[in-house]
């Protein structure tokens, strides 16, 4: 299993709006960088991901997995980019803000921290018990 992160504006999609999606989860499109595209085709079925709010927020509020590999973005005109499907799992107990990451010198290597706009990437195990933990999830 692989471990991600997915960025998006709560006022387009939040973690509110993951978590009423229920068990048959959601789609995740839009994506419009070739290098997130790439990210996205590289996410397996139960690989988990943290879910960040962009914006005003910048934080990390969830855990969720991937249920449906890679597919065409049905809102794509070019048939360029694509789509995976995916499902909430749990809500941190305590959020992390981009400022608690950039605070951790263990995390400095991250793409959120050197890639900023890049919307799909990949979180390491190591970054990802760190943030576990910041975030009290066991």
């Amino acid at each position: 299993m692989k471990y991600w992160l997915l960025k998006t504006e709560p006022n387009e999609w939040s973690w509110k709006n993951q978590i009423e999606s229920g068990i048959k989860g959601s789609v995740w499109d839009g994506v419009r960088n070739y290098q997130a595209r790439n990210n996205l085709k590289k996410m397996k079925l139960e690989d988990q991901f943290f879910f960040y709010h962009t914006g005003d927020e910048k934080k990390i509020v969830g855990i969720g997995k991937v249920i449906k590999e890679f597919f065409p973005d049905k809102k794509d005109k070019t048939g360029r980019f694509g789509s995976i499907m995916v499902r909430s799992q749990k809500s941190l107990k305590v959020p992390v803000s981009l400022n608690d990451i950039k605070n951790q010198s263990l995390l400095a290597h991250l793409s959120l921290l050197k890639q900023s706009r890049l919307s799909v990437m990949p979180i390491d195990s190591k970054s990802w018990k760190i943030i576990c933990k910041m975030g009290r999830i066991t």
